[in-house]
């Protein structure tokens, strides 16, 4: 082997050595929200951004309400729905978990998913707060959005439930009252 030459690897030889490379403005077009040739941030440009997108239309914006830790009281009516009410008693909690979310999270979920306790072939179950339905899924059944997002969440076992809101929202709920920020 010449003295010359670089030693063998399993590819036959070394690579070229990488040289740190230098930006060169004109090139590329630069990323949004940095400036050409620097990789520096522009605040204003990361500013303007945030602006049109909490102005957008619709744009929904998660209030911080949402986040204070849900009463005793809310965590137990929520376990009741699955209780097997007759069907007055389940609108009426119902009712009362709805009046409680607009009172004090200013929001009202869609609905909830839990871990399911009545054991096979069931292993989690959807409570709709509007229509007031308590659904068990077997675990080859398929889930309706936007309660499929949640699905997962609550079959680990580590929530007391998972609250599903209309934009998509998903908090889930620990059982002291926490609520997990996304």
């Amino acid at each position: 082997m010449p003295t010359g030459s670089p030693p063998m690897t399993l590819g036959g030889h070394m690579g070229p050595i990488e040289h740190p490379r230098r930006i060169v403005p004109g090139g590329t077009p630069a990323a949004p929200g940095t400036q050409a040739g620097t990789g520096r941030r522009l605040i204003a440009a990361a500013n303007e951004t945030r602006q049109r997108t909490a102005s957008t239309p619709g744009a929904r914006t998660i209030r911080r309400e949402l986040y204070q830790p849900r009463s005793r009281r809310l965590l137990d009516a929520v376990a009741q729905l699955d209780a097997g009410l007759d069907e007055a008693a389940c609108r009426q909690l119902a009712d009362r978990i709805r009046d409680e979310y607009t009172t004090t999270y200013d929001d009202v979920p869609l609905g909830f998913v839990a871990r399911c306790y009545l054991g096979p072939p069931y292993v989690d179950h959807q409570l709709n707060l509007f229509q007031v339905i308590v659904k068990h899924f077997a675990p080859s059944q398929r889930m309706p959005d936007p309660f499929d997002g949640a699905r997962m969440l609550a079959r680990s076992g580590a929530y007391a439930y998972i609250e599903v809101y209309a934009g998509g929202l998903i908090l889930p709920v620990l059982e002291d009252g926490t609520v997990v920020r996304p």
